[in-house]
């Protein structure tokens, strides 16, 4: 689970103006960065399917961000997944 510090980290580094909090790239990020903690989690218990449903949810659901933001901007697209390496 992510901690309120690590999350508020998380937001200020992506926030696009000063009072950010739900703009694509900062629910992008945040959405990153807990998939990242549950990958590390699902590699030590690897029959934790529950977690693992929830982890390919918001995997679906960063991808429908992505393609909303990259639809509306490309730019911003290709700027935040440069940003959080999430693209190879």
């Amino acid at each position: 689970m992510i901690t309120k510090e690590k999350k508020t980290k998380v937001i200020g580094e992506n926030a696009t103006h000063e009072n950010d909090t739900g703009s694509p790239e900062v629910q992008i990020a945040i959405l990153t960065e807990r998939i990242r903690e549950l990958t590390e989690h699902l590699k030590q218990h690897p029959n934790d399917d529950h977690s693992r449903l929830g982890m390919y949810k918001m995997v679906g659901k960063r991808r429908r961000l992505l393609d909303y933001l990259a639809k509306k901007d490309i730019e911003r697209y290709r700027a935040i997944i440069a940003k959080l390496g999430i693209r190879k």
